[in-house]
């Protein structure tokens, strides 16, 4: 029993490490601010989640899982939140998203000029 919690645990802290390296080339190949924030929140999101759990697989049922659940809860919590406001100060800029065709369906004009992107 204890070799497969030992497995299952570093399965998923192998997992969690895969989708945080991902979430970094994400911020470093996406072309713009959104699509760089979008890769790196649901990476991270999804990472950080199978690194605690795999940590709380290790840990066993005690204070340490207890306050890994707490840090998982506030990742939880203040990662969306952190990249809400980031890509709503953006907006605030004038930094626009680079789309092709907007929520309605109609195309956006090719005009460089449509909204600024940072420098």
């Amino acid at each position: 029993m204890m070799l497969i919690v030992e497995i299952a645990s570093w399965a998923l802290i192998l997992l969690g490490s895969f989708f945080t390296i991902v979430g970094a080339l994400g911020l470093v190949r996406m072309p713009e601010v959104f699509t760089r924030m979008h890769a790196a929140s649901v990476t991270d999101t999804l990472g950080v989640g199978f690194l605690i759990f795999g940590m709380a697989l290790q840990a066993g049922f005690g204070l340490v899982t207890l306050k890994l659940v707490i840090l998982m809860a506030l990742f939880l919590f203040t990662g969306p939140v952190v990249t809400h406001a980031l890509a709503q100060a953006c907006l605030h800029e004038g930094i626009k998203p680079q789309l092709t065709e907007d929520r309605r369906g109609l195309a956006r004009s090719a005009n460089p000029d449509d909204g600024r992107q940072p420098s």
